[in-house]
């Protein structure tokens, strides 16, 4: 890791308080700065910006990267219909639960609509 990205990731998880911005959860060991367009799509541009970025816990972060959750260009959270056919009452609550609330915004490096966009277009599960 080069000192820039080694730094980034303290850098979102302080924007947004040590809390997931989706379930407030503040369980340092569970959290990780997420990227919104993946790492392996992002140019060094986009992989070191921090507004590409957004602290989740790890389940929240899971299911972020496999597009059965989004996040809308005003900061709402959307769950793939996929995640409805479930018959866990624990995917429900986790994750249906927090269908159509908005998430908790950082102190600093708000997240970008474009790479919200991307995320929602290319990896959003919409079926």
């Amino acid at each position: 890791m080069t000192p820039e990205s080694d730094t980034l990731p303290r850098a979102i998880l302080s924007a947004y308080e040590n809390k997931c911005c989706v379930t407030g959860i503040d369980i340092e060991a569970l959290l990780v700065a997420s990227h919104i367009k993946p790492w392996a799509e992002s140019d060094k541009t986009e992989k070191l910006n921090p507004q590409n970025g957004l602290c989740l816990n790890a389940l929240h972060d899971r299911a972020f990267d496999r597009g059965l959750i989004a996040i809308t260009g005003d900061y709402t959270v959307v769950v793939s219909s996929r995640v409805s056919h479930s018959t866990s009452d624990a995917a429900r609550k986790l994750l249906l639960g927090y269908d159509g609330q908005k998430i908790k915004l950082p102190s600093r490096f708000l997240p970008r609509p474009d790479f919200l966009s991307w995320h929602r277009d290319n990896i959003f599960i919409r079926e």
